[in-house]
């Protein structure tokens, strides 16, 4: 599973989202990070809203949005079986977010989508888990870099109303505002 990328590439990326894994129906079908499922379409239409994407789409569809100074990424690469990855998964592929992270000279803010990758990614920039728990909504910095993190918008985190729009919403205001003037617009 690739990195998805805004069209001048990794040097115009601001903000990162790493969410866990290419979804079965998904990414993993689509080879890019939340098109093509449920979880996906939540995501874009709060990109979309936030002026970090241009247009949203359905959940079903293969057709991708422009990304604005945004990257999407996954703090696993493969499918894991029954959609939980392992310690052994995680810690394999985190060489890869490290990788893809240092491609991105400009990057302020990442957004982390669920404690897995919110874990995988303070490793990855060389934190300890300890000094930057995961909450939802919480912010924390390492080096130059704000966390924000966020419960994944899975189909299950919406239907049980843990993670509800409005929440999630909240987590990319944040991201917005500390990505400063003249960064991707707030609409």
């Amino acid at each position: 599973m690739e990195t998805w990328y805004p069209p001048a590439g990794p040097s115009a990326v601001e903000l990162l989202i790493v969410g866990l894994a290419p979804g079965l129906r998904g990414a993993n079908r689509t080879g890019i990070p939340f098109i093509g499922d449920e979880s996906g379409t939540l995501l874009h239409q709060t990109l979309a809203r936030h002026g970090l994407a241009r247009q949203s789409l359905q959940s079903d569809s293969a057709d991708r949005p422009t990304l604005n100074g945004t990257a999407i990424t996954n703090a696993v690469r493969c499918v894991p079986p029954e959609n939980k990855p392992v310690g052994a998964e995680i810690n394999t592929c985190r060489k890869f977010l490290v990788a893809t992270i240092n491609r991105m000279p400009e990057l302020k803010v990442i957004v982390t989508l669920g404690k897995i990758s919110h874990d995988s990614t303070i490793r990855a920039l060389g934190g300890k888990i300890a000094h930057h728990p995961f909450r939802h909504a919480a912010e924390t910095e390492i080096g130059s870099i704000r966390i924000l993190s966020s419960y994944h918008c899975s189909r299950y985190n919406i239907n049980t109303g843990r993670l509800t729009p409005q929440m999630f919403d909240t987590v990319f205001q944040k991201a917005v505002r500390s990505l400063g003037p003249g960064s991707a617009p707030s609409t």
